[in-house]
């Protein structure tokens, strides 16, 4: 499964605990998810009232928005 996210025996974040990791408020994570086009990292729907982030999704959203400065023409 090489290059595969697991989504079942990997670590996880709720709305909140993803929030505190990113220093956004949970309101944020919450319009990212109602925004359209949509932002912000994959989430599982667990039921109507639960969402979660698989912890190698939130990774690969931050890696994709990171800005390396030598790497940014001026």
């Amino acid at each position: 499964m090489s290059g595969t996210v697991r989504l079942v025996d990997g670590d996880w974040y709720t709305t909140e605990e993803l929030a505190t990791l990113l220093h956004v408020d949970a309101s944020t994570v919450r319009r990212w998810r109602t925004l359209r086009p949509y932002y912000g990292p994959a989430f599982v729907r667990v039921s109507e009232r639960v969402v979660v982030y698989a912890a190698d999704d939130v990774e690969a959203w931050v890696r994709a928005r990171r800005t390396d400065p030598g790497q940014v023409a001026a």
